[in-house]
């Protein structure tokens, strides 16, 4: 017993040790960045526009971000980096994302997607070559994207062929951020020119190249496009004709381009639409100091019910259950790796139908100040423009519906309502976290613990104050809403997968999204408990976001209690007095 309480003691000493440690790197780069709302930070909302509206990177901002050795983030600490956990790269990077989402994914995240590649496929000569290019201040890109078929990347326009010394690349990729300025190209091709339905599982293959090393006869970047969002980041396309490449630069073995694609998506999926909340952070921060400036808050308004009252507290409870999801799958990409593929893709599914759709909502607050692309205002429509920009390509939402639908059924029948409850490490904010294994992450397990979470916490909710048992009414609904949906399923599956099915199947798979947001938020709460943040302890929120979930679901629920909705509107406006980030971990933020 005395030895089990010391194993307890050291596990509880390392991790807030880890804690400590993460929260000093993210106050760290929070100082450098200075007050967003500042005229005079070169940092700030004041320059940042001004390089949007140029359609330049936000020089300033890069220079900061090298200071602080950002790339560091992204090398595993086996390779000399700082990378040990994936929820330390997304918290050190929530910064970044509340800034300018233009400047995370130009200047950094378009590099991690890449690397993702080379960490999970590439020898160990390609991990330590990338690693140093990286820690000399280079940048990765990475090519997979094929808009002439809906960003089907298995549908390649860009093929490779055996050539006398390696291969002989020939077509193009019409969009890759970073291009013109990297030092190492993840390239996904076709090796393999037989048609899909006789090898497409070993038809792709991924290569990292040295675009510098590249002949310009034989490769050449096309004029750059500018977006409508992420207008700084340097989108440009390349065109390869016979243009040779060594064997060497093959990433994993011939014809794993797809299974090394589908396992890399899990990680950079998942981290991406994690990060992405701290846009909505900024724009609900946005709309809370308009309305204070204009009108004094909701307590000049003189209701307590007013729309704009409603669109500020709905904000932030779809801030909170979308955040619990990205909380639980980025620690499953740990803690539950063969399950992960269901998570990530459940959590970018959900990032247009939640994030986009809130910030719109928000715009109610601005009014014609939601126009206004100047000054502190400016911020929110910039993000207005970028975010719906991270929901799109190879793992966008039609992607996401690939990954999870063809699994449902076996979910169905081996895993929903019989597999026992995740981890309550999975739901631990600040717990410690195993080493990631990248061959551990699964394409399809037939497994989802999160779910059996949502069914266990359900049943043993108590109290009986009217926030309590609100949630335990909440909660019981969204059971029997998931047993509707593994019914359904089960119907679908022994009626054949005929064409007349499949537009259920995509009703089917929204639900389940929706209803792993819902675990997740009750995991969380009951984990919250025992923690330290007693708003995170408080079932109001809780309570709050499975509302949401079951008004998105189409159930009917009654009104919550008065004093849940007073709960999260003082929340709101305590975390703006207090300069405290709306997300689950209450970072302080300058401004």
């Amino acid at each position: 017993m005395t030895a089990l309480l010391g194993e307890r003691s050291a596990a509880g000493s390392a991790a807030q040790q880890r804690e400590s440690a993460v929260r000093a790197r993210v106050a760290e780069l929070e100082a450098l960045l200075g007050d967003p709302s500042d005229p005079a930070n070169p940092a700030g909302y004041t320059a940042l526009l001004e390089a949007d509206r140029a359609a330049v990177p936000f020089a300033a901002g890069e220079a900061l971000l090298d200071e602080f050795g950002i790339t560091d983030e992204y090398i595993p600490r086996a390779l000399g980096g700082r990378l040990d956990a994936m929820d330390t790269l997304v918290r050190i990077m929530r910064p970044v994302f509340r800034r300018d989402v233009g400047l995370a994914m130009g200047h950094g995240m378009t590099t991690f997607m890449a690397a993702s590649d080379v960490w999970t496929a590439g020898s160990s000569r390609q991990r330590h070559w990338l690693a140093g290019l990286l820690r000399e201040g280079g940048k990765a890109a990475i090519a997979q994207h094929e808009t002439a078929h809906s960003n089907d990347y298995v549908r390649s326009q860009v093929t490779a062929r055996r050539g006398p010394d390696g291969y002989l690349i020939s077509g193009g990729k019409p969009m890759v951020n970073n291009l013109e300025r990297a030092g190492a190209l993840v390239l996904f091709c076709r090796t393999d020119p037989g048609p899909d339905s006789s090898g497409r599982s070993r038809s792709h293959s991924v290569l990292l190249l040295e675009p510098e090393q590249l002949t310009d006869v034989r490769a050449a970047v096309t004029a750059r496009r500018i977006p409508v969002g992420l207008r700084g980041c340097r989108f440009a396309g390349v065109e390869f004709d016979d243009c040779p490449v060594p064997r060497s630069a093959l990433l994993g073995p011939e014809g794993s381009g797809i299974e090394t694609a589908l396992r890399s998506f899990q990680i950079s999926r998942t981290v991406i639409a994690a990060t992405a909340v701290a846009a909505l952070d900024t724009s609900l921060r946005t709309a809370v100091r308009f309305d204070r400036e204009q009108s004094g808050g909701w307590q000049g308004r003189g209701t307590d019910g007013s729309r704009t009252g409603a669109a500020l507290t709905n904000a932030f409870v779809n801030l909170l259950l979308y955040d619990s999801l990205a909380v639980v799958a980025t620690r499953a990409l740990h803690l539950l790796p063969a399950e992960t593929s269901v998570y990530s893709a459940a959590l970018k599914y959900l990032l247009p139908r939640v994030l986009t759709e809130t910030m719109y909502d928000l715009s109610i607050v601005l009014g014609s100040g939601f126009y206004t692309r100047e000054g502190t205002l400016g911020i929110f429509q910039k993000h207005v423009r970028d975010v719906p920009v991270l929901s799109l390509g190879h793992a966008g939402t039609v992607a996401c519906q690939a990954t999870v639908i063809p699994q449902m059924p076996r979910l169905a029948r081996g895993s929903w309502f019989i597999e026992d409850e995740a981890p309550s490490g999975l739901f631990r904010l600040r717990g410690d976290l195993p080493p990631l294994r990248t061959d551990r992450l699964s394409l399809a397990c037939g497994r989802d613990s999160l779910s059996a979470t949502l069914l266990a916490v359900a049943a043993g909710i108590d109290g009986n104050g009217p926030v309590e048992r609100a949630l335990r009414t909440l909660a019981g609904q969204l059971v029997e809403e998931f047993r509707d949906v593994r019914g359904r399923v089960l119907r679908l599956e022994a009626a054949g997968s005929g064409a007349g099915a499949q537009p259920a199947t995509f009703a089917l798979m929204d639900r389940y999204a929706l209803l792993l947001a819902g675990a997740a938020v009750l995991g969380l709460w009951d984990q919250g408990r025992y923690g330290p943040d007693p708003f995170l302890a408080d079932p109001s929120w809780a309570a709050a976001a499975l509302h949401r979930i079951a008004q998105r679901l189409g159930a009917r629920v009654a009104d919550l209690p008065p004093e849940c909705e007073t709960r999260i509107r003082h929340e709101v406006q305590l975390r703006f007095s207090t300069q405290t980030s709306y997300d689950l971990y209450s970072t302080p933020i300058p401004g």
